[in-house]
Parts: C-alpha cells; sequence; structure tokens
C-alpha cells in the first residue's frame, strides 16, 4: 500500500508547483508578445531599407533605362527591368502615401521569392538570397519593376532574433528552476503552518478527556512557545506579512475561546452541582425524618423548591448565552421610547420589593431595537442595584438624551463594586463577593446577558462605583 503524502508535501505542490507554472506561463507569454514586436519592427525596417533604396533610384527612371544604369543600379544591390504586363502587388493606403517617393507612391509592391525551396541547396546564404523585394510601378507610359536584394537587413534581422531568443530560452530553462526555489522560500511560512496543523488533525474521531488535554497543551504551546518564532513576521516577505500576521492572530483566538469555553464549562459545572447537592441534601433529610416530622417536611419541600427555582434560572441564563453564541437569537427590531420600557421595569420592581426607593427621571427617548431584549438588560441592572443595595436604600432609574445618544442609567446607593472588579463585572460566573453573591442568590450570569444584549444593539456600558457609596451603570445606545 502506497503511502499517503503527507500535508506537507500536498501543500507544496499545489501552491509552489502551481504558481511557478503560471509564473512561468506568464514569462513566456510575454516572450512571445515580445517577439511578435520585435518581428514586426524587423519587418517593418526591412521595408524601410527597401523603400530607401528605391526613392533613390526612381527619380532617375523617367527618361528609360540602359545597360548603363542597369549596371549601376547593380551596385546599389537593385535589379531594374521594364514591365511587359500591368503591375502587380498592393498598393500603399492613401494615408500613407505620403511617405514614399512621388514616382512611386501608387506603385505595386510585394516580397517575391526568385526561386521555390526545393531547388535550394539548404545553405544559410542561398536561402536569404532568394527573397526579394518587389515594386512595379508605371512612369511617362512605361512599366518598371525594381527588385531590391533583402540579405543584408534579413540577416542582420534574423541574428538579433536569434541573440533575443536564445536568451529567453536560457531565462525561461532557468527561472523554471529558480522560480521554484524562491516560491518555496517565500511560503515557508505556510508548509510550517501546514506541519502544526497536521499535527492537529483530530480526523481520528472523538477525542477522550486525555486527547482533549493534550490538544489544549498544543495550543498552549502555539500560542505562547511557537507563534511567535513560527512564523516570524521580520523574517517574512512583504507579501505574506499580512497573511502571517492574521495566521498569528487567529491561533491566538482558537486558543483563547477554547479557554474560554473550557472555563465557560467548568463553571456551569460548579453552578449546578451547587443546588443539585442541596437538592440532594434535602431529599435525604426527607427520606430520614421527614415522614415523621412536620418542621422537616416543610423545610425540605421550602428549600428543594427554592434550589429548583435557581437552577432553572441557571439553566435558562445558559441556553439565552448559547443560543446568542450561536447567532440563533434574531432581533425584533422596533422604535421603541425608553422612556416607557424604564417606567414598566420600575413599576414591576416595586409590585416585589417594597423595601427600596425607587426614583424614576426620564424623558421621551427613542431607538431601535428588540423591545424584549431592551428591557430584559435593563431589568438585570434593577435586579442587581436590588439585590446589592440595604433595604431603605435608594435606585434611580434615567432615560436621556445626550445628541445622538440614548443613556439609560441605574444608580444606587448600596455597597459598591472594589475598583480592581469593575473590569471583570461582565465576565461570566465573575463574582466580585463570593460570600455576597451566596447570600443575594446570583448566579454571576445576569451583566453577561445584559452585555450580549446592548453590544448586539450597538451600544455599550459605562460603570462608575465606589465601595460603600454605590453603583451607576449606564446604557448608551444610538437614538433616532
Amino acid at each position: 500500500m502506497k503511502n499517503k503524502p503527507d500535508l506537507r508535501s500536498r501543500l507544496r505542490f499545489s501552491i509552489v508547483a502551481r504558481l511557478n507554472i503560471r509564473l512561468w506561463l506568464g514569462l513566456l507569454s510575454f516572450f512571445i508578445g515580445l517577439n511578435l514586436l520585435l518581428l514586426a519592427a524587423v519587418t517593418a525596417n526591412i521595408i524601410y531599407y527597401a523603400e530607401e533604396k528605391v526613392a533613390a533610384v526612381a527619380p532617375y527612371l523617367e527618361g528609360g533605362i540602359d545597360q548603363t544604369d542597369q549596371d549601376l543600379f547593380a551596385l546599389l544591390g537593385i535589379e531594374t527591368a521594364e514591365l511587359a504586363a500591368p503591375p502587380q502587388g498592393w498598393v500603399l493606403p492613401k494615408p500613407l502615401q505620403g511617405l514614399v517617393s512621388r514616382e512611386t507612391a501608387q506603385a505595386a509592391r510585394r516580397f517575391q521569392m526568385l526561386s521555390p525551396p526545393e531547388q535550394w541547396d539548404r545553405s544559410w546564404n542561398t536561402a536569404v538570397e532568394q527573397f526579394v523585394y518587389r515594386v512595379e510601378f508605371a512612369q511617362n507610359g512605361r512599366g518598371y519593376a525594381l527588385v531590391i536584394n533583402l540579405k543584408q537587413p534579413i540577416t542582420i534581422g534574423a541574428a538579433l532574433l536569434a541573440v533575443v531568443l536564445v536568451s529567453e530560452i536560457i531565462v525561461l530553462i532557468s527561472r523554471f528552476f529558480s522560480g521554484a526555489q524562491l516560491i518555496r522560500e517565500t511560503l515557508t511560512p505556510l508548509t510550517e503552518l501546514a506541519k502544526q496543523a497536521e499535527s492537529l488533525n483530530v480526523e481520528q474521531g472523538p477525542l477522550s478527556l486525555e486527547e482533549m488535554k493534550a490538544l489544549a497543551g498544543k495550543l498552549d504551546a502555539i500560542t505562547a512557545a511557537k507563534l511567535d518564532t513560527r512564523i516570524d513576521l521580520e523574517q517574512t516577505q512583504d507579501e505574506l506579512k499580512g497573511l502571517a500576521a492574521a495566521i498569528n492572530g487567529m491561533l491566538d483566538r482558537i486558543n483563547e475561546a477554547y479557554r474560554s469555553q473550557a472555563r465557560f464549562v467548568s463553571d456551569a459545572s460548579h453552578e449546578l452541582r451547587t443546588p443539585i447537592a442541596a437538592i440532594q441534601g434535602y431529599a435525604n433529610l426527607l427520606d430520614r425524618w421527614g415522614k415523621h416530622d412536620p418542621q422537616a417536611l416543610q423545610e425540605s419541600i421550602d428549600a428543594i423548591k427554592e434550589e429548583a427555582a435557581n437552577m432553572k434560572e441557571l439553566v435558562e441564563q445558559l441556553l439565552f448565552l448559547a443560543r446568542g453564541d450561536n447567532n440563533r437569537m434574531p432581533l425584533q427590531i422596533e422604535r421603541i421610547d425608553l422612556a416607557d420600557t424604564a417606567q414598566t421595569v420600575v413599576k414591576e420592581a416595586r409590585m416585589i420589593d417594597g423595601g427600596h426607593d425607587f426614583v424614576v427621571d426620564v424623558e421621551s427617548t427613542f431607538v431601535e431595537g428588540d423591545p424584549g431584549l431592551i428591557k430584559q438588560a435593563l431589568r438585570i441592572l434593577v435586579d442587581n442595584a436590588i439585590k446589592y443595595t440595604p433595604a431603605g436604600g435608594e435606585i434611580k432609574v434615567a432615560v436621556k438624551q445626550q445628541g445622538d445618544q440614548v443613556r439609560m442609567t441605574v444608580q444606587d446607593n448600596g455597597i459598591g463594586i472594589p475598583p480592581e472588579a469593575v473590569p471583570y463585572i461582565f465576565d461570566r460566573f465573575y463574582r466580585a463577593d463570593e460570600s455576597r453573591a451566596r447570600s443575594t442568590g446570583g448566579t454571576g450570569l445576569g451583566l453577561s446577558i445584559a452585555k450580549w444584549i446592548v453590544e448586539r444593539h450597538g451600544g455599550h456600558f459605562e460603570v462608575l462605583s465606589r465601595e460603600d457609596v454605590g453603583t451607576r451603570i449606564t446604557i448608551v445606545l444610538r437614538g433616532v
């Protein structure tokens, strides 16, 4: 069984060979075009040479020609004769007739071979002497034929073409091999990337836990140890620097996404483990004592209901983020008055919470967005303010227009957020204080959901918080 070619070999063939052939064919096409132009230039030069000869002789034919004239013209490489038949050949177009002598402006011209090729003795001199330029014209009622030998210009033109052709063949042969080497050196970053990709091949099937850990280690190694050296931007050709930088960035993002996903799964498992353990504990309590102890029975039922509700909330939040990450949550865009949204959220909060003083300061402002999601984001901010503001505290909800921006703010005078924690409050499962989070029953996903909603609407957050003073979080959207 033949060995399957490795990825590096396939990459090298598919890119190096194809690019080399393309470049070589492009160079060949250029040389062919150049040769055609050069051939046209040589032909034009030959015609110019012949026409110069004709222009020098034609004025002397007005009185006829004799043997002395023929001998003199022969010294110039021109044979002359009187015609017994009408002139034959092609006539210059009228716009070009001004370029030649007046006597031959309307003459018939043609290239002619003095004898057929089968009568040549296969030598260059014999062959080149057979090609002549013939000009036939009438003057003063007489017809004349001028035959110009083209040996000299044809020999010079052929020598020039031969030199150019040999040079082109040498360049084509050398470029075919040197071009492949140059392309290989240029594409070295890609071949090395192919080797690394081959080492990360997962076509063998689902990965085991050990293989997943090994894959994570390889991704760590790529990001931390290899990307900065394996694809060296300083030593990469200019044409590939952008590609090399993009590959480095892509691998960094892949590694970070993998780490984020693993961290998310771990945190979600931890969060689900807590209510499950609580439910299991109270179920055991029921099994042991609840059958005969009404107090234990009621305590267990209340605790199980509370933990089940917490678990339901957590699962719903996880499903929300999962659908959002997979772009499976389309927005139902409408024109929304955020003043109405804020008043509705505060009204609902007052119904379920009587321990805080709610202050509403809104003005009618409009945005384009999903009404349900915008309300959910604002409700998350209000719920957090309620959780972290002591009873009797004040929670203010404001909606204002500033230029083309709409600012929806929730401000409290609660416990505040430590300065070092502010940059992380929108991370999933992040809690600034675990003990406070347990007492309030938070999952650490609310602000992550709010951030996803606001970013999907093209907005952003502004956060200002001081410990034991309070927190102000503002959603900034573009108004309409």
